[in-house]
């Protein structure tokens, strides 16, 4: 065989070797500028990883708690408002802002039906699936009209916009939509949890090998015969008597160090994971290998994240149900930073210092 030229061969030429890496391009879904535009989100999608995926309901739900957990403060007339609401009938204002927050973290959406008396003034939110709501917007991209769909996609009521409170989280540019959270860890969750089904078959190995039989015959019945005392054997945990090299046993198992290990992996996938959402191991109750100083400035960004979705929050509280309300944040890292800081100026003053001495 004629050796092959690869005095050619560019950086970067592994094309018959791998496949580099690419992401494609994408647009956003707003209006097209001919006619009216509709979008439904995915929430079954979503709402499937959620309720699967143990740590990212984890997450979310810390989010939430941490966003509107320790309530909110209003004037006497606002809070008697938001009293009456009650949502689907069990509900308060606090459990329906914490379902908000988590709906729009899981599928980018939350929608509730504003419910007005007759004289217009606000007596509850009901919130709605966003699965089954259609968003429509008009050629210039404004959104006109609400629609709630079946499962077929049936138009079966029609909502005025101003007829819904609608949350849309991390829309950009002219998206009539928000974001999915998940969209962005999907790759990620699916990583991690494809490597933990993995460890769960190599530590099952390691507890119930397999074991290979060589038998001294071919005849069917004499093996199926062994195999039926040999499963029973195993399965109750029993001896198993053989006439002497009637049969050649092998112990199947992954020995120790024979793989790669896997919790290495395991481990960086959680900590891409925790990035892609920004709620550090330490608010979940984990610090792992954290020092107090990296814990504080790990907790001064979360604390950025919380005020942020609580400012998003209080803003469209107000633009659209005109309501003024102000969530506490549980318990500012600030003042601690702060403490921190003049310690270390104290310190920096004082080895500094030169005495003059006296001659």
């Amino acid at each position: 065989m004629a050796n092959k030229d690869i005095s050619s061969a560019e950086y970067g030429d592994m094309t018959n070797t791998v496949t580099d890496f690419s992401v494609s391009s994408l647009d956003t879904d707003g209006a097209t500028g001919y006619g009216e535009v509709t979008y439904i989100p995915s929430w079954t999608k979503w709402n499937g990883y959620y309720k699967t995926i143990p740590e990212l309901q984890a997450v979310i739900d810390a989010k939430a708690r941490w966003t509107v957990g320790k309530g909110y403060k209003a004037d006497e007339k606002t809070t008697a408002t938001l009293k009456k609401i009650k949502g689907f009938g069990k509900d308060s204002f606090n459990t329906i802002m914490s379902n908000a927050v988590r709906t729009f973290t899981i599928c980018g959406d939350f929608f509730a039906e504003i419910v007005k008396d007759k004289a217009g003034r606000l007596i509850n939110l009901k919130p709605l699936n966003p699965g089954s709501i259609q968003i429509v917007i008009d050629e210039l991209g404004t959104i006109v009209r609400y629609e709630q769909v079946n499962k077929t996609k049936k138009v079966i009521k029609t909502f005025d916009k101003d007829e819904i409170f609608h949350l849309a989280w991390n829309r950009i540019a002219d998206e009539m939509h928000g974001i999915s959270t998940i969209e962005k860890c999907e790759k990620i969750i699916l990583m991690r949890n494809e490597s933990m089904e993995d460890l769960k078959k190599v530590f099952h190995r390691y507890v119930k090998p397999i074991h290979v039989f060589k038998l001294d015959t071919d005849d069917e019945t004499t093996i199926s015969a062994f195999k039926l005392k040999a499963d029973k054997a195993v399965a109750d945990g029993e001896n198993l008597f053989i006439p002497k090299d009637a049969v050649d046993m092998e112990r199947v198992s992954i020995p120790q160090y024979s793989t790669l290990d896997p919790l290495p992996w395991l481990l960086l996938l959680q900590r891409f994971f925790i990035m892609s959402e920004g709620v550090p191991e330490l608010i979940l109750g984990h610090s792992g290998d954290t020092t107090e100083a990296s814990g504080k400035m790990l907790y001064l960004a979360f604390q950025q994240m919380v005020e942020y979705n609580q400012l998003f929050l209080e803003e469209q509280l107000k633009l659209q149900l005109n309501i003024d309300v102000e969530f506490e944040f549980p318990a500012s890292i600030e003042p601690s930073l702060l403490e921190d800081q003049k310690k270390d100026s104290g310190q920096i003053k004082e080895m500094n210092t030169n005495p003059v001495k006296d001659g």
